[in-house]
């Protein structure tokens, strides 16, 4: 262990690492720890000469982090993790707690969780502010960079991303899969076959995040391949497409059934076996430390599960 290096590298360095790798500016990096951009440019300046490696470097007109620099993020976030847990050993104080609390989640997430989450949470805590962000601008890779504390999303729970091993994915709630169409569409009058729904053209999801779905595979396995004409970000838009066009869309009963943008569509049963799907919690294992982040997860919880025991209504009902 070389102590005299390690004497060199101090809070400041740490902290003003984890920042510029979360906002590649050193302007915007100086804004957030209210000091000088000339004095990050020091500090950056003497730990790019204690690591012997440059860190950060200009691609045209940004900022591009080094593998070294990328390397070092998770370590360094769970540093000042640990550290803040040191400075604040002092009984969470929820009535009181001034904080803020990053999330991120689908659009279609936010239609089905945010309201009763965000009443539950601000009841408890009135003093919080909670920076909900869509999934489509921070993923999941900002859970090891420290910027977002929480994501919840839908996927098969057959298949969590294996994208990093200190990610914990706990389930919410379950759910199950449906196929949406339009009032005007042919197939309304008929219960959905199997021939029917792969003879029509699809909406697809697209999510960088997650892989290929396992209802695909189950269905290529089982059947064959559907045909996706037109991919799109989220469930809201995969709707407004259905309502003018003979387009099916395949998406979660749950968030169809409280959707504005799903209300005047058709609902009908899957006809052929397409897994397990839910909604999880994803979080970095070690920020568990933090007290804080303890209690937002008890409350995430307690929602989730209570948005879990709510029954659906029979389709038949539906149609």
């Amino acid at each position: 262990m070389d102590l005299i290096k390690l004497s060199r590298i101090s809070m400041k360095h740490l902290i003003t690492l984890h920042v510029m790798l979360d906002t590649l500016s050193v302007t915007a990096c100086a804004q957030r720890l209210c000091v000088s951009p000339s004095s990050v440019s020091k500090t950056l300046s003497q730990l790019r000469k204690t690591l012997n490696d440059e860190l950060f470097y200009r691609n045209g007109n940004r900022l591009v982090s080094t593998p070294l620099a990328r390397r070092l993020g998770p370590t360094v976030h769970q540093m000042i993790s640990d550290m803040n847990q040191i400075m604040t050993q002092e009984e969470f104080d929820v009535a009181n707690y001034a904080g803020s609390f990053s999330l991120s989640m689908r659009e279609s997430t936010f239609e089905l969780i945010a309201a009763p989450l965000c009443e539950h949470i601000l009841k408890l805590a009135p003093n919080i502010r909670l920076d909900i962000w869509s999934k489509d601008n921070i993923g999941v890779s900002g859970l090891a960079k420290g910027v977002l504390d929480f994501i919840i999303l839908p996927h098969d729970l057959s298949q969590p991303p294996n994208i990093d091993n200190n990610l914990v994915w706990e389930t919410l709630f379950t759910d199950e899969m449906v196929c949406l169409m339009s009032p005007e569409h042919p197939l309304v009058e008929q219960s959905l076959t199997i021939d029917d729904y792969l003879r029509y053209d699809h909406i697809g999801i697209v999510d960088n995040d997650l892989s290929v779905p396992f209802f695909e595979m189950q269905l290529i396995q089982q059947h064959r391949k559907r045909k996706v004409m037109v991919n799109v970000a989220d469930f809201g838009a995969a709707a407004t497409l259905c309502k003018t066009t003979e387009l099916l869309f395949t998406c979660s009963k749950k968030w169809a059934e409280v959707a504005a943008q799903a209300q005047s569509l058709i609902m009908k049963e899957l006809p052929f076996n397409y897994g397990q799907v839910g909604y999880s919690l994803v979080w970095y294992q070690p920020s568990m430390n933090d007290p804080a982040l303890r209690w937002l997860y008890q409350q995430i919880t307690t929602v989730g599960h209570k948005i879990g025991r709510v029954m659906h209504k029979p389709l038949a009902e539906l149609d």
